[in-house]
C-alpha cells in the first residue's frame, strides 16, 4: 500500500514536471542567432532527473519532445533533435547525481551534463541540420565552431546554472505538496551553501549574457 501511494506521487510530480517543462518552453524560447533558439525546458527535466533518476529524465525528455512537435516548425527532426539534447544533459546529470548527491555532486554532474550535451549536439547538427534546415554540409560544417558550439555552451550553462538555482525552490513545493520526500531529496540545507550557489549561478547566467551579445555582434559585423 506504501509503495503504490509512492509510485502514484511520483507519476503525478513527473506529469507536473512534464507540464511545467512544456509551459517554460512556450513561454521561455529566446532566439539567439541564425535558427537557433534557447529553450529552458531542460532546467525542469534535470530537475526530475535530480529527484527520481536519469531514467525518469529520460522518460519526462520523451513525454515533452511528443507533445512539442504539433507546434514545432522543424518537424520530426525537429523532435529528434531536441529529444537527444534533452536526454543528453539531463540523463548524464542525473546519472552523476545519483552516485554523489552533494553540492559538489550536483556541480559536478551539471558540468558532465553540458559536456555531454555540447559534444553530442556537434555530431547531431553536422548530420541533421543540412537536411531540416536545407544547409550545405560543408556550410554546417564551417558554423560547428564559430556557432553551434558556443551555442550549446551557453543553452547549456545556462540550463545548469538555473537548475542549482531552482531545485531547492521546486523540490520545496513539492515537498509542501507532500509528493517529495525527504529522502528523495536530500541536499544541503546551510544557508551560507545556498548564497553561495545563487551566486556562483547568477556569475554563469552574467558569462553567458556577454557570450550572447558578443556572439551576435561577430556574426552580424
Amino acid at each position: 500500500m506504501v509503495e503504490s501511494r509512492q509510485k502514484n506521487k511520483k507519476l503525478v510530480s513527473m506529469a507536473m514536471l512534464c507540464a511545467l517543462a512544456y509551459l517554460v518552453m512556450l513561454v521561455g524560447r529566446i532566439p539567439i542567432v541564425l535558427f537557433l533558439k534557447y529553450d529552458p525546458k531542460d532546467i525542469v527535466i534535470a530537475i526530475g532527473g535530480f529527484l527520481y533518476g536519469p531514467v525518469s529524465a529520460f522518460v519526462i525528455s520523451v513525454v515533452v519532445a511528443l507533445v512539442e512537435l504539433p507546434i514545432s516548425e522543424t518537424g520530426i527532426i525537429g523532435c529528434i533533435m531536441n529529444l537527444v539534447s534533452s536526454a543528453a544533459f539531463a540523463c548524464t546529470a542525473a546519472y552523476f547525481y545519483s552516485r554523489k548527491r552533494t553540492l559538489e555532486g550536483a556541480a559536478l554532474s551539471l558540468v558532465a551534463g553540458v559536456s555531454a550535451m555540447v559534444s553530442v549536439m556537434l555530431l547531431w547538427n553536422y548530420f541533421l541540420t543540412p537536411i531540416y534546415m536545407g544547409y550545405p554540409r560543408d556550410a554546417v560544417a564551417d558554423m560547428l565552431l564559430p556557432v553551434f558550439l558556443p551555442f550549446n555552451l551557453l543553452k547549456g550553462g545556462l540550463n545548469a546554472a538555473f537548475t542549482m538555482m531552482l531545485y531547492k525552490p521546486v523540490v520545496s513545493a513539492l515537498r509542501a505538496a507532500h509528493l517529495v520526500s525527504e529522502s528523495d531529496s536530500a541536499q544541503p540545507s546551510n544557508r551560507r551553501v545556498t548564497i553561495s550557489v545563487v551566486l556562483m549561478s547568477l556569475l554563469v547566467v552574467i558569462t553567458c549574457i556577454m557570450l550572447v551579445l558578443v556572439l551576435k555582434e561577430v556574426l552580424w559585423a
